[in-house]
C-alpha cells in the first residue's frame, strides 16, 4: 500500500487529473442550472486532455526529426501523436461547447429559464 501512495504523490498531475475530473464530474450531476452543466462538461473534457498529455510527455526525448548522422536511437523520439489527438480534441471540444452554448441560448428563449428542473416541468405541463 505504502508504495501506491508514493507512485502517486510521485506524480502530481494524475493528483491534478483526478481532482479536476472528479470536480467536472460533480458539478455535471449536482448543479441543475444548464451553464453550470457545460461548465462541469468541459472541466471533464480538459481533465482527461491533460491526463493523456501528461502521460505521453517522455523526459530527456527530442523532437522526431532525422538528421543524416542517424546517431539518434528511435526511443530517443517524442511521439507526436498524441499531442496532435489532443489537438483535435480541443478543437472539437470548443465546437461542441460553441453548439451546446447556442443550445443552452434556444432553450433559454423558449422556456425563459436555464433550471433544469423547471424546464421539464414546463415541458410536462
Amino acid at each position: 500500500m505504502g508504495q501506491i501512495i508514493d507512485i502517486w504523490l510521485s506524480r502530481p498531475n494524475l493528483i491534478t487529473f483526478i481532482l479536476i475530473f472528479l470536480w467536472g464530474l460533480y458539478i455535471m450531476i449536482a448543479h441543475h442550472n444548464l451553464i453550470k452543466k457545460l461548465i462541469g462538461m468541459y472541466l471533464v473534457q480538459t481533465s482527461v486532455i491533460f491526463f493523456f498529455v501528461t502521460i505521453s510527455a517522455k523526459s530527456g526525448a527530442t523532437v522526431p526529426i532525422l538528421f543524416d548522422d542517424g546517431a539518434m536511437q528511435p526511443v530517443q523520439y517524442a511521439n507526436p501523436l498524441p499531442h496532435v489527438l489532443m489537438l483535435t480534441a480541443i478543437v472539437v471540444g470548443v465546437a461542441t461547447l460553441g453548439v451546446s452554448l447556442a443550445l443552452v441560448i434556444a432553450i433559454y428563449r423558449q422556456y425563459q429559464s436555464l433550471d433544469e428542473e423547471e424546464i421539464l416541468s414546463q415541458r410536462l405541463e
